[in-house]
């Protein structure tokens, strides 16, 4: 299944990579650069990481790829898990030939790249998560609730999207499975150790202002969660506090993020020495 180019090894590459029941549609832009491997936000796309591609530029080797019926080429899947999600990443790096990489990820996908990092000490190089990631326990009976009817009222539109690849080919309970799934996980007795056993550089990114079906200051008291992680575990910090709120920090703020993974490729190149966790 997967598409085997005969072009040099430096000509990105586009296919797909079969993994589990399905399989993911690929960008590798090759070459000899440091591998990097880009999580996608819970409902996103590839597409989102173009304007921080462009910004780090060929010193690179830029991995993206659609999970799970994202984007307009990814198939269906009868598991939609985080650890389904999780095990992705180990499909398209295998894939790709990529042993070790550095990991970024924005929203759910810093949450992936959270936990593939800590269960991967040796592959990950380091890791950029942006405005995801917090251990907070924002996840209640009334926020289940809220969540359950939110993908609710978006059941009709959906379909009209999903041809643009706008929309997930997921149902809307689908949809809300997994942002619940992620509220457990954030939770600080769930991702809190797991935060804690990273060893390897980690920078944040944090967003200002809303997210999607947030209100108020709730997204602020959530990033709050940030501060414990970074007193517990030294390789742990804030590399910037931008002012472009959730949704747009990978369309206005991308050099920011692009100048993280400067940071954490730097570290990787000068062999800094792991700090163990507190």
């Amino acid at each position: 299944m997967t598409k085997h180019s005969t072009a040099p090894t430096h000509s990105t590459w586009t296919g797909m990579v079969p993994v589990d029941d399905t399989a993911l549609s690929v960008t590798d832009t090759g070459g000899p650069g440091l591998p990097v491997v880009y999580l996608n936000g819970q409902f996103a796309t590839q597409g989102y990481w173009r304007r921080v591609i462009t910004q780090l530029g060929p010193d690179f080797r830029h991995l993206t790829y659609d999970e799970r019926a994202r984007g307009k080429k990814s198939w269906r899947s009868a598991d939609y898990s985080f650890e389904a999600a999780v095990r992705d990443v180990d499909a398209v790096l295998a894939a790709r030939g990529v042993d070790r990489a550095v990991v970024v990820g924005w929203s759910y996908g810093a949450v992936v790249g959270a936990h593939w990092a800590s269960r991967n000490p040796e592959r990950a190089m380091g890791a950029v998560l942006v405005d995801g990631a917090f251990p907070y326990d924002w996840l209640d009976e009334a926020m289940e609730q809220r969540i359950r009817k939110l993908f609710r009222r978006m059941g009709w539109f959906l379909p009209l999207l999903r041809p643009t690849g706008l929309a997930p080919r997921m149902t809307a309970e689908q949809m809300a499975n997994s942002n619940i799934e992620l509220g457990r996980l954030s939770r600080e007795r769930e991702l809190g150790p797991v935060l804690d056993a990273i060893t390897v550089p980690v920078r944040y990114v944090v967003a200002s202002g809303t997210s999607f079906g947030s209100k108020g200051d709730e997204q602020e008291h959530i990033r709050a969660g940030l501060d414990t992680a970074c007193e517990r575990n030294p390789n742990i910090r804030l590399a910037a506090k931008v002012a472009s709120n959730h949704g747009a920090i990978l369309k206005k703020d991308f050099p920011a993020v692009a100048e993280a993974v400067r940071e954490v490729a730097a570290l990787h190149r000068k062999g800094a020495p792991k700090a163990p966790p507190r």
